[in-house]
């Protein structure tokens, strides 16, 4: 255990203090790691095993507007500790808003007093030695922090910029959902006692554009927003007011479509998706609790050879990239599926335990995933994959949340377009696609080059060979 020092009081936020400073932020790396090595400190006066504790700020601004005025404004400043004790193999956890030392020591008290009364669970400890990422080994050059010190008057033109972009472009374009600019950034300091100690800054910044198109008596929405590390990678006001209305307009006239089972292009910001089902398949809570269905899946061939996941924690700028996970353990490159077969799961140590396994670096979520297909070229276009596609449905947005995570039957409200002879035909509303995930993962046909990155993870368009497509 380190010495025992009582936390760093922070100053006074001044009246906006996110335009305080370099940084934004009110407290220090020091104030946290004060914070963290005080609880660590009080837990080991207590007697506990192990321990280990968190410290983290966050500041942002979010500016909304709607219809050229200004709607909201929201300045947002949390700080919290928390704390998770161990005596043997008895657990507790508690957290703060408060950094002061004697809300810290109630925390820690708070902790303690759980774990003493909680049954034993032979799989709750801290990382193994072996996994923990010492401080000399952490990468630093991942570029996560930018922040944007922007003013509230700033913010709004921006917002307003975007939301003018797609208001003019058409006359059809008759009301706005709303433009919105999200600047956000947070720190933290986390250390436990197996010798971790480790803690970073980042950013994330946003714009969104939502508009409503209306011809007759329809009318359709459609919105776009982009999001990034650093504000000069955001793509401008004008191009996302932009395509917010294209895609609006591009959905009036929608029609629904007779029962029929055809193939299915995904565009890529919805096959994001078929990504996110597949980590959830195969990560550690739903395979120990057997409430996946690809229980058993490694070695298994659950994708077409074509295809391959890669995972890159270290990716610079990217949105999952991370030096170590959420416990202080080493991370690394590695090829989570390889032509189609799974070399790997997303486990934290709780659930490698459980799993009679090795943590693979995933407290805490996935690091930059992509789908990859081999066959992939610089020309497969959404253009070309639509001509690929040939004569099926092409979905552009999907609805509700109809996935089974234990059988994997997919079922989701759709809108997109019918494709006929690789043209788009007319707008699609009002339909539902169906499915199992194990037989749609076997049907991927192809990926297009028209990579798209949602959260932590990246594909291109999704082409499926078939699936049912419901309709009126």
């Amino acid at each position: 255990m380190h010495s025992s020092q009582t936390p760093i009081s922070a100053h006074p936020p001044a009246s906006d203090p996110v335009l305080d400073g370099a940084s934004g932020f009110v407290y220090d790396r020091a104030a946290l790691e004060g914070a963290v090595d005080f609880a660590l400190d009080h837990a080991a006066r207590l007697g506990c095993s192990d321990a280990s504790a968190y410290a983290s700020e966050s500041c942002g601004l979010e500016v909304s507007v709607r219809n050229t005025e200004l709607e909201s404004v929201e300045r947002s400043r949390d700080k919290s500790l928390g704390v998770t004790v161990y005596v043997g193999h008895r657990s507790g956890h508690a957290s703060t808003t408060d950094l002061a030392a004697a809300a810290i020591a109630r925390t820690v008290q708070a902790a303690f007093d759980i774990a003493r009364f909680t049954a034993e669970d032979p799989c709750a400890a801290l990382p193994d030695l072996a996994d923990v990422v010492l401080p000399a080994q952490q990468r630093g050059d991942l570029e996560l922090f930018f922040p944007w010190l922007m003013s509230t008057t700033d913010a709004t033109e921006l917002a307003l910029h975007a939301e003018r972009a797609a208001l003019e472009l058409d006359p059809r374009i008759t009301n706005s959902e709303g433009g919105s600019v999200a600047i956000g950034q947070s720190q933290f300091f986390h250390a436990h006692t197996h010798g971790f100690r480790g803690g970073y800054a980042s950013s994330m910044h946003s714009v969104f554009v939502g508009v409503i198109a209306g011809a007759d008596d329809a009318m359709q929405r459609d919105g776009w927003s982009c999001t990034r590390r650093h504000p000069l990678d955001l793509e401008s006001p004008e191009s996302i007011g932009r395509r917010a209305a294209e895609r609006a307009l591009g959905r009036l006239g929608a029609r629904k479509l007779a029962t029929t089972e055809c193939p299915v292009l995904f565009e890529a910001p919805v096959a994001v998706g078929l990504i996110g089902h597949f980590v959830q398949a195969v990560s550690g809570g739903a395979l120990y609790r057997r409430s996946s269905f690809l229980l058993d899946a490694l070695g298994q061939r659950v994708f077409p050879e074509h295809i391959d996941i890669a995972e890159d924690p270290f990716l610079p700028r990217g949105r999952g990239s991370v030096p170590f996970d959420a416990e202080g353990v080493r991370v690394q490159p590695r090829n989570v599926v390889e032509a189609g077969t799974v070399q790997g799961y997303f486990l934290g140590s709780y659930s490698a335990r459980k799993l009679g396994m090795r943590t693979t670096g995933n407290a805490g979520g996935s690091h930059n995933l992509r789908l990859y297909s081999r066959n992939t070229t610089p020309g497969d276009s959404l253009e070309a994959m639509l001509e690929r596609l040939g004569t099926g449905l092409f979905v552009t947005e999907l609805l509700g949340s109809g996935v089974n995570p234990v059988t994997g039957d997919y079922s989701r409200g759709a809108c997109g377009y019918w494709v006929e002879r690789g043209r788009i035909a007319f707008p699609v509303h009002e339909v539902t696609i169906a499915g199992n995930l194990r037989t749609m993962y076997q049907e991927l046909v192809a990926v297009g080059a028209d990579a798209y990155t949602l959260g932590a993870k990246t594909t291109g368009s999704i082409l499926l060979r078939s699936m049912k497509v419901a309709g009126a």
